[in-house]
């Protein structure tokens, strides 16, 4: 049997993570997704309810699509399932069809989560999982903060024993509990103190150790013991009844003549479910070094919500409640994900009853601890060093997160950074260049980076351009060049060194033919160096390689400075204190000021040449020679 066919090259192209799976990482992932079984329990029948379904349709979309989205996407450590922000978008957009809870909803949400699937799975097909590269480090880091605060909120009031209406916000929780401290539940808190201690003292002393399954295990059985007791009359509430957890195949029952009608709901939920899958996989990938095929984690969204629509699940996506939990519990590979289904089934079919006593307040606990654990304080303090609009964009897309839909922040962040992204690239570096006398070579180098002020050329202008000359640039580069030509009217000849101007559209173009013209209206002229293949394809495009003319473009400086020095007006050469250049030794003048430099040296400081035989710079400001030669090394 040919290699490429062999059964286990086969696994490893499907399933790249397999090479990695031995007995160890699968005791690790085993362990892994019990934590993740139990963390979705309550999360599914609470999101379910939140979306108007019946709660055993939460349980179900923690099945097949974490299955499927797990064996078949990018990510090692994501877990796929229903979330808040899902179930709420959802709501929203199909209550005003059909009423919560009736066959009819439940046919629509079953349909519209195919429909999702179909749109996510094209995505990624279609390869446009590039779009995800748009969402920055910044976004990410500002996402990832903004929502481990809203699980940390969202958590006190389980953690707490408060029954705080449905639909309440975030900071509605926080208020609702500044509110009715009276009214806090000790027993319950005490569950979670005792969870959030034992995981902490476990992961420090035992950190090979299922740590927050061990903390969980504390607060069961604290709870346990409290609710038997009384505890002064509180009852630390507990998950409740489960519903069954194995999924039945079944075609949404559902007009699809309405399919059009559904493509809108459904474009919208895409952006939604994708928006946090994503931003959720990146955010994780972050912590683990992985690297994320966004295309693939597309494609395993989308699979995972076709499948899910058939077994009864409803939109899913990467959940962040249950990525990070698995990601800090020691999951290895995706499996961890598949057993986390497959223990969800098992456990709800044969521990049903036990399970339905795990504390609120414990899970709680745990949320708050991977709350904790996301809030990277030192990463944004690096960054508000490093660049201050990273870090507002960073604060903008945490505050954004916390005000406003999740996937709407993570757009918002995006934006921001695409702005700002745009204003950099719209100012790019014009800088003026001289041979710096201080440098053994002589070197080309930018005014701003001399450690001391030295002169020009009075008739020659040295510029590197750093960076795209497109529509948006334009202006900015114009006014440059503008105020260049106003501050030194002398410097009507420019060179421009262009080997950095990486890319030129049609106004770039016109810029430099405006450029040109108002170069020899002075008397000057306009010269390039090393312009990239894709400038001169522009320039030959629009016709303005033959106003220049060939014989201005230059591949080498050495044939610039010859050729340009040539043209400068001999009067104002026979004049000039500066000669900074080799060639300046054949204008006019040359003999005379050499003779002022040799008598000047030799009562100040006695005999010195440079090493092109030229006089060596004084303290008058006087600049030696640059060769050909050398500023062909730079």
């Amino acid at each position: 049997m040919p290699a490429s066919h062999h059964p286990a090259s086969l696994l490893t192209r499907l399933f790249p993570w397999s090479r990695r799976v031995d007995h160890t990482t699968l005791r690790a992932d085993l362990v892994a997704g019990l934590l993740g079984a139990v963390l979705v329990l309550p999360q599914g029948v609470a999101f379910a309810t939140l979306a108007g379904l019946p709660p055993q349709y939460g349980i179900y979309s923690a099945v097949v699509p974490c299955i499927v989205a797990a064996l078949s996407g990018s990510s090692w450590h994501v877990m796929s399932g229903p979330t808040n922000a899902n179930s709420l978008a959802l709501f929203a957009m199909l209550s005003p069809l059909a009423f919560a809870g009736s066959p009819a909803y439940i046919g629509l949400a079953l349909a519209v989560t195919i429909v999702v699937g179909v749109m996510q799975l094209a995505l990624g097909t279609l390869r446009l999982g590039s779009l995800a590269n748009f969402i920055s480090p910044s976004v990410l880091l500002g996402f990832t903060c903004g929502a481990a605060t809203l699980i940390g909120l969202y958590a006190l009031k389980d953690l707490f024993g408060l029954e705080v209406p449905t639909g309440t916000s975030a900071f509605g929780v926080l208020r609702h509990l500044a509110e009715n401290v009276d009214s806090i539940n000790w027993a319950a808190a005490s569950v979670g103190a005792v969870t959030l201690v034992v995981t902490l003292v476990c992961k420090r002393l035992w950190r090979k150790l299922p740590f927050m399954l061990l903390g969980l295990l504390a607060g069961y059985g604290v709870a346990l013991l409290l609710n038997q007791a009384g505890a002064g009359g509180q009852h630390v509430n507990v998950v409740g009844p489960i519903p069954s957890a194995l999924p039945h195949f079944n075609v949404p029952d559902v007009d699809w003549r309405k399919l059009p009608d559904l493509l809108g709901i459904a474009s919208a939920l895409t952006i939604v479910a994708l928006g946090q899958s994503i931003s959720i996989a990146k955010a994780v990938a972050l912590r683990s070094g992985q690297h994320i095929d966004a295309n693939r984690e597309f494609i395993g969204q989308g699979l995972s919500n076709i499948l899910g629509g058939f077994f009864s699940g409803y939109i899913s996506c990467g959940s962040l409640n249950r990525s990070v939990p698995n990601f800090e519990a020691g999951a290895r590979t995706p499996l961890a994900s598949v057993f986390s289904a497959l223990w969800l089934v098992a456990l709800v079919a044969i521990s049903a009853p036990l399970l339905a006593q795990i504390p609120m307040a414990a899970i709680a606990a745990m949320l708050l601890l991977v709350a904790w654990g996301l809030l990277d304080i030192a990463r944004l303090r690096r960054i508000f060093t490093l660049s201050r609009t990273e870090f507002a964009i960073a604060i903008g897309t945490f505050a954004a997160t916390l005000v406003i839909r999740l996937e709407m922040a993570v757009l918002l962040g995006t934006v921001l950074s695409l702005v700002a992204y745009l204003y950099r690239t719209s100012r790019p570096a014009v800088r003026s260049l001289v041979p710096d006398a201080d440098d053994p070579d002589r070197r080309f180098t930018p005014l701003d980076e001399l450690r001391r002020p030295q002169p020009e050329c009075p008739q020659l202008k040295l510029l590197r351009m750093e960076g795209a000359i497109y529509f948006g640039a334009v202006q900015y580069v114009t006014d440059r060049l503008h105020w260049l030509r106003t501050v030194n009217p002398g410097q009507t000849h420019l060179l421009a060194m262009t080997k950095s101007m990486n890319f030129i559209d049609l106004a770039g173009a016109e810029m430099w033919e405006s450029e040109l013209a108002e170069r020899r209206a002075l008397g000057g002229d306009l010269y390039f160096h090393r312009p990239r293949t894709q400038v001169l394809q522009t320039w030959e495009q629009t016709g303005f390689t033959d106003k220049l003319g060939p014989d201005h473009i230059f591949p080498t400086k050495r044939q610039a400075l010859h050729t340009i020095i040539d043209q400068l007006s001999p009067e104002i050469c026979a004049q000039c204190q500066v000669r900074i250049f080799e060639e300046c030794a054949a204008r006019p003048g040359a003999q005379a000021h050499a003779a002022r430099h040799a008598a000047t040296h030799t009562a100040q400081a006695g005999p010195a040449t440079s090493y092109t035989g030229t006089p060596a710079r004084q303290d008058s400001g006087h600049t030696p020679a640059i060769s050909g030669e050398v500023a062909e090394k730079i």
